[in-house]
């Protein structure tokens, strides 16, 4: 063989390691929550952890602030740029804030898409609802509704006043209340910011401004376990009703006491597996996500982009006496 034959094989060859050795190297996916030590975001990790077994060449990055601000997601955010990761899954504490940042990651080359509390449409790939708004909103106050059949004064405990899935659902719950639900009053909306020890504050102040108040809806799973232990601590059991959107393992004992009658969600384990499926295919496969488009999410299904390239994941689920055993064992 010439010199300048084997010159070439040899180029070849390191070529291809090179190839190889980058192909063989994880993909690097972060998970940002709204804040850690959150129970539901713990369990979406669980989902994302066993999408990235299931994939075989993913890395996830589990990560978020320890306070649910958008100021502090900026800096995760920011360090997960520098430390060059793949791809970015984000549950946002602002729709708006978020953008910046996001679209730098994104003209870095990195992949960004928002699951759970989305981000504006000019700052990520893609959005995942956990499932459809307006269903959401119907539910929540279906929730208190089935349980009132007089009607009565509810209030809404939500998260943060800058958290977009908790708006989307209160404006959804709002639409519905005069047609499906008229008996029914909404007389407040306060904010506790996804921070049990504000939560409870909140919740002990709706039980003195509104003394008529039949029931507490909180779509947060912070906020409906705080407003539930309030109910208990006050012996207002059979009083004031708790409801909305709960872990079935952090919220059984409150079904179990009567706090509550009935609760839902939708699966936080297959939420955070969609979003590392989503994410790693559009990273990895060059999956491209415009209107139209039908996505995978591994063993949930599929999902289709709408017209602002978001989708929703499965309807929720509602927990009760009759369930609330079986599912606090799973999530």
């Amino acid at each position: 063989m010439s010199f300048l034959k084997k010159l070439l094989v040899t180029a070849a060859f390191s070529a291809a390691m090179f190839v190889n050795a980058a192909y063989a190297e994880n993909v690097k996916i972060a998970l940002v929550v709204k804040s850690l030590g959150n129970g539901f975001f713990d369990a979406a990790n669980k989902g994302a952890e066993e999408a990235a077994k299931e994939l075989g060449d993913v890395d996830v990055i589990y990560t978020g602030p320890t306070k649910a601000t958008a100021e502090a997601q900026i800096e995760v955010i920011n360090s997960l740029i520098a430390q060059k990761v793949n791809a970015i899954a984000v549950s946002a504490n602002d729709a708006d804030a978020l953008v910046p940042v996001l679209k730098k990651a994104m003209e870095r080359g990195i992949t960004v898409i928002s699951w759970d509390s989305g981000v504006a449409k000019e700052g990520r790939q893609l959005h995942l609802n956990p499932s459809d708004t307006g269903l959401i909103g119907e539910t929540i106050i279906k929730l208190a509704a089935d349980y009132l059949p007089e009607g009565g004064d509810v209030a809404i405990l939500s998260a943060s006043s800058t958290a977009t899935n908790q708006n989307a659902w209160i404006e959804a719950a709002k639409k519905v209340l005069p047609e499906k639900f008229p008996k029914i009053k909404l007389v407040a909306t306060v904010y506790g910011d996804d921070d049990s020890a504000k939560s409870t504050d909140q919740a002990k102040g709706l039980l003195k401004s509104y003394p008529n108040l039949k029931a507490i809806i909180a779509p947060t799973t912070v906020g409906v376990v705080a407003a539930a232990q309030v109910v208990t601590d006050e012996n207002l059991i059979g009083k004031v009703n708790v409801t909305g959107l709960a872990l079935p393992s952090e919220f059984k004992k409150f079904i179990d006491n009567g706090a509550s009658q009935a609760v839902a969600l939708w699966n936080p384990i297959d939420l955070g597996y969609s979003a590392i499926y989503l994410a790693h295919d559009l990273a990895v496969k060059k999956d491209e996500a415009k209107p139209g488009a039908t996505l995978s999410i591994g063993r949930v299904g599929k999902v289709t982009l709408d017209e602002n390239n978001s989708a929703a994941m499965a309807p929720p689920f509602q927990f009760d006496k009759t369930n609330i055993e079986k599912f606090s064992k799973i999530y």
